[in-house]
């Protein structure tokens, strides 16, 4: 009966060893007439490659209307305006569809203070040759939940492997970062780092202002320019 219980025990440590090794860091758990693998929350990581990194509460909320609530099942992500054609996705359609990148970027925020983040995203360009610039464009257009625009030269976001972010510091964006997508407007201000993004959409409109730029901030928001209009 003893030699029973001892194999048994050591059947069930080799299953719970093996749950861990294909499924990552999960909890095994057996009961009734069957075991479930219980994901465990992602942790925050605050170094990498060598980079310290600032956490993802490092930041001052100055959104212009408070932290949006975005629901998962309602969002559609809207890529249009001077595209072949338009593309709607959901959440969960951008993060399959499109290949996952990571980078470490600073972002500078006009109040004085920054936040050095591993931001997790898809590129703009692929998002954007996805839906096939016209000719024409020359400029894109964010818009976010809340109403906040910002706009870019198109070839700001095609030549340069710019993120729209998903995920920080290895945890999914919370909705004062942005969720469910921010972009990481390197080498800008952080004004131009639009959060709650819902709408990207092509013009050939160079001359276009958003939110801040309408209220006499640089369109162009350039970190080695002052952040005011010349």
């Amino acid at each position: 009966m003893r030699s029973g219980v001892i194999l048994l025990a050591a059947v069930l440590l080799m299953l719970a060893m093996v749950a861990v090794i294909i499924g990552g860091p999960t909890a095994f758990f057996s009961g009734g007439t069957g075991s479930v693998a219980l994901p465990l929350d992602a942790v925050e990581v605050r170094s990498y490659e060598g980079n310290d990194l600032s956490s993802v509460n490092a930041f001052r909320e100055n959104s212009i209307r408070g932290p949006q609530k975005v629901d998962e099942a309602t969002y559609r992500l809207t890529v249009t305006g001077l595209t072949n054609a338009s593309d709607v996705y959901t959440y969960r359609e951008v993060l399959d569809a499109f290949p996952h990148y990571t980078k470490v970027v600073t972002l500078h925020c006009v109040e004085g203070w920054d936040a050095t983040i591993l931001w997790e995203g898809v590129l703009v360009r692929d998002l954007i040759r996805h839906a096939g610039p016209d000719p024409r464009a020359n400029t894109v257009v964010f818009t976010a939940r809340d109403g906040y625009t910002t706009s870019f030269p198109l070839t700001y976001l095609i030549d340069r492997d710019i993120l729209v972010a998903y995920r920080m510091n290895n945890v999914t964006l919370p909705a004062e970062r942005g969720y469910p997508f921010q972009l990481v407007a390197e080498d800008k201000w952080g004004y131009k780092w639009i959060k709650w993004i819902e709408r990207i959409e092509l013009t050939d409109d160079p001359a276009y202002r958003g939110f801040w730029e309408q209220r006499g901030y640089s369109n162009t928001g350039d970190l080695d320019r002052g952040f005011f209009s010349q």
